[in-house]
């Protein structure tokens, strides 16, 4: 995580990754497959942008 990271919310990390479903985002949660993610006191997620860029580096070789 650097100094200029950002902490995204469940509708960003969905524009981020072109529109993909706030259903699909949740199964793959339950699945752990999606990035991690953080619970907020509220029961809100967030993403480290970090942390979704490492995802989708992940992602590449899976393709």
């Amino acid at each position: 995580m650097s100094r200029n990271d950002e902490l995204l919310t469940v509708p960003q990390v969905l524009s981020e990754l072109g529109g993909v479903s706030r259903r699909t985002f949740y199964r793959w949660r339950e699945l752990g497959n999606a990035p991690v993610c953080i619970q907020l006191p509220n029961h809100e997620l967030r993403v480290w942008r970090s942390d979704l860029v490492n995802w989708l580096n992940s992602r590449r070789g899976a393709a």
